[in-house]
């Protein structure tokens, strides 16, 4: 379990962290912990039916857990508002920043999801969605992913089957990660979100997102690198 070195922020329970004896106050999350470890290994770990493609539900998770670079944050309370959360998680974006690995490839894997328990039911779900929204300009520029999982599950369908919800979890959260090539088509509708992307991936971008690419940079005034 790892504790920020200056900020009183919930700390990050790794998977390991639940074989033993946790401190009284991250004990008192030892469910909702476990729930989503569960929910990591036998849903984003393995295929799903309705995916559209082959491959786990989430290409980062097996790789973070083996890694030991897969953390857990649990947020209780009832937050007043979207500001609210997107106010605690801000902080959890310089942390990951500042946390081991910063480099190579095993910095891909590293993850942090932070859970907000008491945020559940239809009518407290656009508190996370909100959240997340506020916050990803805010993380994308600075070359990170955040994205919001509850049981609603959210409205964003998957890339390979717009019928498919995939974001959705038994407790809410936020998660953090390194943003990819693949990413794109998350970020093409906001030109700020483009320029960053092209700014790390610009000469890299993946052969069958080129013709995505290339609309949104021409929409910018701007070519392809």
């Amino acid at each position: 379990m790892l504790t920020h070195p200056t900020l009183d922020l919930p700390p990050l329970v790794e998977p390991a962290d639940l074989d033993g004896d946790l401190p009284a106050a991250v004990r008192t999350w030892d469910e909702p912990l476990r729930a989503i470890l569960g929910w990591a290994l036998r849903y984003l770990c393995r295929p799903h039916p309705e995916l559209g493609r082959k491959g786990d539900v989430c290409p980062f998770t097996e790789g973070a857990l083996a890694r030991h670079t897969f953390y857990m944050a649990v947020c209780g309370g009832l937050p007043v508002s979207a500001d609210e959360v997107a106010g605690t998680v801000a902080h959890y974006r310089d942390w990951f920043l500042d946390l081991p690995p910063t480099s190579g490839s095993a910095a891909q894997f590293k993850t942090i999801l932070i859970l907000f328990p008491e945020l559940t039911g239809p009518d407290l779900h656009p508190v996370i969605d909100e959240a997340q929204r506020v916050l990803k300009q805010s993380y994308v520029s600075h070359g990170l992913m955040v994205g919001e999982f509850h049981d609603g599950p959210p409205d964003k369908a998957g890339l390979w089957n717009s019928s498919f919800r995939p974001l959705r979890s038994p407790v809410p959260l936020l998660a953090i990660r390194h943003m990819v090539p693949t990413d794109f088509p998350f970020l093409s509708l906001d030109d700020d979100h483009v320029t960053a992307y092209l700014r790390l991936f610009g000469d890299r971008v993946p052969t069958h997102l080129r013709p995505q690419v290339a609309a949104a940079t021409a929409r910018l005034g701007k070519a392809v690198p």
